[in-house]
């Protein structure tokens, strides 16, 4: 049997494209002679639809999509993933399911069991367990079909009750197949490979794994896609951050691509990453944020980015990956000093443009902030200057940038790292303006460490950006460590607290100064209503701020 996986970035709610990508794999693996074709958890919606799945009128749309797919699926099976409503009215009104179609017909349908509501994920909140199992049977053979969290529930610890492979492998199935949406993080990807090469190992059979790709505001699908002999050799294995229509035959003794199954085999089990680890995956990191970038403008039909350029390390970033992305003609960059502004951090700016290749343009602020001083005088009195002025220039500088952006239809891509985020070291309605956080899930470490990834073939981002001690420049001779502790201290202690969710007790026991991590934990628990009214950020950590992360603004713990 000849199985086509169809790894494909769809567009949430966009019904038509999406059809036309799937019927257009549909064809692919007809001209191929396929015999099934393989997608991703709910590639007809789009995945995660969140409250579209409230309107009646959203769920009818994707059942139509559902029935001109079927009228595709004559003499080819489709196994695609898509809501349907639950007839029964106790409980969800609907499910996630995955449908076989053949023969233009609904053959059999299967329910996601294991609902995720944890982190990014809320899926309890709009759909109804499966309350039954069965396999389903294709050209004489038995499909295990599962839908990504189903195949999650193992070890010692599990999340829930039951586990559906469990309840299926007394119907004696033949394979494993699970359509999934599995989301990238700097860890996951290799966890992902490892709880396919345990449920092989578990149920003695071989499993065809389809992952969804693309960007979906925040969260980035990586693929990876993989097909699995049941002794944990590796017959196929999709790329990353790409679509791919990847054939795999299924042999009679049960194997998958004989020829190329001795090759590679899954790793075992991971170690625990209990150490911030700035280089882990960043080659993949980089990755997912182009991706990130790219789907985000591309999704949204916007045309243009615009980044405020200061010569620091982060808005180097921004705009070098930026323009990687989104082309170097597409990326504005705005040059904003003050007279606090360093003589090289404004050539630095200027150089970097220079070596992207990327309009860029300068406004010099102090005649703005000078008159900003100059009305504010009565009121201010005669206060020293502070934190408002330093924070004026912030929002003088956000204000200029906003204005381009809404002049010439750019969007703003904001600069602001993980570290900066969880300390509150930013300010509002300034330099935390913008429509996208592109480093906001990189503590200032693996900023560094992408810095130099960029950098691997030449140099793009100037030395002097990545070596000279990172500044605000919002006072004369500021540094960020007048503020924060030295980033190889504060960014390890932040991972603890954040990634690995552990207790101050836990972290000072790990040998870590218990009067800094009190501090440190303090800035972060403090700061939360700065980042609750901060932009959507690329996800690319196990934990990151935003959607997967929801702490109370005015809670008392730690504060």
């Amino acid at each position: 049997m000849k199985i086509l996986l169809a790894q494909q970035n769809y567009h949430i709610g966009n019904f038509d494209a999406n059809t036309e990508k799937i019927l257009a794999a549909i064809a692919t693996a007809k001209q191929q002679e396929a015999d099934l074709v393989l997608f991703s958890e709910l590639a007809i919606t789009g995945y995660p639809p969140r409250d579209f799945l409230e309107f009646d009128d959203f769920v009818n749309q994707a059942l139509a999509a559902l029935d001109r797919i079927r009228l595709a699926a004559d003499t080819i099976g489709v196994l695609v993933g898509c809501p349907t409503r639950n007839a029964d009215p106790k409980g969800k009104n609907l499910f996630n399911s995955a449908c076989l179609l053949y023969e233009q017909q609904i053959k059999g349908v299967v329910n996601k069991t294991l609902l995720p509501t944890y982190d990014i994920f809320d899926e309890y909140r709009y759909f109804e367990p499966a309350f039954q199992w069965q396999v389903l049977e294709f050209k004489g053979r038995k499909l295990a079909v599962t839908i990504c969290e189903d195949i999650w529930n193992l070890g010692n610890d599990p999340l829930y009750r039951i586990c559906p492979m469990d309840e299926l492998m007394a119907q004696q199935p033949d394979i494993m197949m699970n359509l999934s949406a599995s989301p990238f993080d700097y860890l996951h990807a290799a966890g992902r490979k490892d709880i396919v090469r345990r449920n092989v190992e578990k149920y003695g059979l071989p499993m065809i794994y389809c992952n969804a790709i693309g960007s979906q505001t925040e969260i980035v699908f990586d693929g990876g896609s993989v097909a699995v002999n049941r002794d944990g050799s590796v017959a196929t294995e999709l790329p990353y951050f790409e679509e791919s229509l990847t054939m795999v035959e299924w042999l009679p003794d049960g194997r998958l691509n004989a020829a190329a199954a001795a090759t590679t085999k899954l790793a075992g089990a991971l170690p625990d990453m209990a150490e911030l680890q700035p280089e882990m995956n960043i080659a993949q990191v980089h990755q997912a944020l182009l991706l990130g970038i790219k789907d985000y403008f591309g999704k949204m039909g916007f045309g243009k980015a615009i980044v405020a350029s200061s010569g620091g390390i982060d808005s180097a970033v921004t705009l070098a990956l930026a323009c990687e992305a989104l082309g170097p003609q597409n990326v504005h960059a705005l040059l904003l000093p003050s007279q606090f502004s360093t003589s090289h951090s404004v050539d630095d700016a200027v150089a970097l443009s220079e070596n992207l290749g990327n309009p860029y343009d300068t406004i010099a602020i102090r005649d703005v902030f000078d008159a900003y001083g100059s009305a504010l005088r009565p009121v201010f009195k005669d206060l020293p200057f502070g934190l408002a002025e330093e924070n004026l220039q912030s929002r003088i500088r956000g204000g200029m940038v906003m204005a381009l952006a809404n002049k010439f239809g750019y969007i703003l891509l904001n600069t602001s790292n993980k570290s900066e985020l969880a300390t509150g070291y930013g300010t509002l309605y300034g330099d935390m303006a913008g429509g996208l956080g592109v480093l906001g899930d990189l503590y200032k470490l693996q900023v560094y460490a992408l810095a130099r990834y960029i950098n691997r073939n030449g140099e793009v981002i100037p030395e002097n950006i990545i070596t000279k001690p990172p500044s605000a420049e919002l006072r004369p001779g500021q540094k960020d460590s007048d503020s924060l502790p030295e980033y190889d201290l504060l960014d390890p202690v932040l991972y603890q607290y954040i990634e690995r969710r552990m207790g101050p007790r836990e972290i000072i026991l790990m040998g870590y100064d218990a009067a800094l991590v009190s501090r440190i934990l303090r800035l972060v628990n403090n700061n939360e209503y700065k980042r609750n009214q901060f932009c959507p950020i690329i996800r690319v950590s196990p934990k990151a701020f935003g959607m997967g992360r929801r702490m109370p603004i005015v809670g008392k713990y730690l504060g």
